[in-house]
C-alpha cells in the first residue's frame, strides 16, 4: 500500500475535512463576513520549482470566490451543495463519477445550484481538492473511464470489493495487460523482478512492445498511457519508481502534444499541480521520437499544422521546458517543421523499434 500521507489522507478525514470546509463559511457569516473561497490561480505563469520535492508547483497567485457578486455567490451554493453531496457518499461509502455529479445537480432543489456544464463541475472539484488537501480520488469521485494498463513481471494485492487477490501482471493477464484501477493506492507491490518502466503513449505501439515480447526480453514494466495519462496511471507510475527504484522512461510520437504528455508523467500538468508530489515523477526520462530522429532515421512524416506552430513555441516559453536539451529539440522540429508518429519506425520494419530504436536510446541512458 502506498505511504505517501501527504496527500493521501484517508476516507474518514477526508469526509471532516469537507464538514470543515463548509463550517468556514458559517462561521464567516457568524462573524459578518462575506463568504469566500481562496485557490491558486491555475495557469502556467502561477507555477514554480519547489527545489525540495522537486515538482512543479503552484506559486503564490490566488483567486477568489466571494459572495460579493452574484456569479460568486452561486460558486459558493455550488459548492456547499456539492460538499453536502460528496459528505453523504462517503458516509454510506458509495462512489461516483465526475459525470454523474453533473448531472446529479439537476435534481438539488435550487436551481442556482445546479452547474451548467461538466466543465464547470469538474473545476468545482479540483477546487476543494485544493482547499481542503483531499484528493478527489478520497471524496470517492472518479473519471468516466481511463483503460490505461499494465504488463510486466510485477505480483501484486488489490484491494476490491470482493476482497483482496492477488494477481501477476503478465501470468495472469490476458494479452490486453492488467486494468489500472481508479485509486492505485489500493495496490500493493508483493514480488518485482522488472527492470525500468516503459509509459507508452499509444495502444498501437503497446501492442507492438507486447507482440515481440519487450517486457519479456527486457524485464520491462509496460504502462500505456492511453494518450494523455489519467491521474490514475501518473499515480501508479510514480510508486513504481518512488517504492520499487525503478527508472521511468516514457515512449511518445514526436509532435508538441505527445511532448506535453511526457511533461504531464515527469513535471505535473497546470491542472492539477496542486498535486504534483503525489503523480508526478521528475526523474522520468523522454525516450519518445525526437525531431533529430526524424533526421536521423528519415522517418516519415507530416508537416506542422499553425496549431503546432503555436504549441512548440508555447513550450519555449513554458518553464517545465526550458532547458538545453528540449530547447533544442523544440527549435529543430520548428526548423524541419515536421513531425512524426511512434509508428513512424516500421518503415524500418516491425522489429525496428524492439530490436533497434528502443534498446539504443535505452542504453544511451543507462536503463538498459
Amino acid at each position: 500500500m502506498s505511504t505517501d500521507d501527504d496527500i493521501n489522507y484517508g476516507e474518514g478525514d477526508a469526509r471532516q475535512r469537507l464538514l470543515d470546509l463548509a463550517e468556514q463559511f458559517y462561521e464567516q457569516f457568524e462573524e459578518g463576513d462575506v463568504p469566500r473561497l481562496q485557490v491558486p490561480t491555475r495557469t502556467k505563469t502561477n507555477i514554480e520549482y519547489d527545489e525540495d520535492s522537486d515538482v512543479w508547483v503552484y506559486g503564490d497567485r490566488t483567486s477568489t470566490r466571494s459572495a460579493k457578486t452574484v456569479s460568486g455567490a452561486q460558486k459558493l451554493l455550488k459548492a456547499v451543495y456539492t460538499i453536502d453531496f460528496l459528505a453523504q457518499q462517503l458516509g454510506e461509502d458509495r462512489s461516483s463519477t465526475l459525470r454523474e455529479l453533473y448531472y446529479l445537480s439537476e435534481s438539488w432543489d435550487l436551481d442556482e445550484a445546479q452547474f451548467n456544464s461538466q466543465d464547470e463541475s469538474n473545476q468545482l472539484i479540483e477546487d476543494l481538492e485544493i482547499v481542503s488537501g483531499v484528493t478527489r480520488e478520497d471524496f470517492h469521485m472518479r473519471p468516466e473511464e481511463s483503460g490505461a494498463t499494465l504488463m510486466g513481471p510485477l505480483l501484486i494485492r488489490e484491494q476490491t470489493r470482493r476482497g483482496e487477490r492477488e494477481i501477476h501482471c503478465q501470468e495472469d493477464v490476458g494479452e490486453g495487460g492488467y486494468q489500472i484501477p481508479n485509486n492505485p493506492d489500493q495496490i500493493e507491490f508483493l514480488e518485482n523482478d522488472a527492470e525500468f518502466v516503459l509509459a507508452v503513449e499509444t495502444g498501437g505501439m503497446r501492442d507492438r512492445l507486447v507482440e515481440n515480447g519487450f517486457d519479456e526480453e527486457h524485464d520491462a514494466l509496460i504502462v500505456h498511457l492511453k494518450g494523455q495519462p489519467a491521474r490514475a496511471t501518473r499515480r501508479i507510475t510514480k510508486r513504481l519508481h518512488d517504492e520499487l527504484d525503478l527508472p521511468v522512461t516514457v515512449f511518445t510520437d514526436g509532435d508538441p502534444w505527445s511532448y506535453r504528455i511526457y511533461g504531464s508523467v515527469a513535471y505535473g500538468s497546470i491542472k492539477s499541480a496542486h498535486l504534483s508530489e503525489y503523480l508526478a515523477t521528475p526523474q522520468a526520462q523522454f525516450v519518445g521520437v525526437q525531431p533529430e530522429d526524424i533526421v536521423e532515421y528519415d522517418l516519415p512524416t507530416d508537416p506542422l499544422s499553425d496549431s503546432d506552430i503555436n504549441a512548440l513555441e508555447s513550450e519555449l516559453e513554458d518553464p517545465r521546458f526550458q532547458t538545453d536539451y528540449w530547447e533544442e529539440q523544440i527549435e529543430l522540429q520548428l526548423d524541419i517543421e515536421k513531425k512524426s508518429e511512434q509508428q513512424a519506425l516500421a518503415s524500418h520494419g516491425l522489429d525496428f523499434v524492439t530490436e533497434t530504436y528502443l534498446p539504443e536510446r535505452l542504453n544511451a541512458m543507462d536503463v538498459l
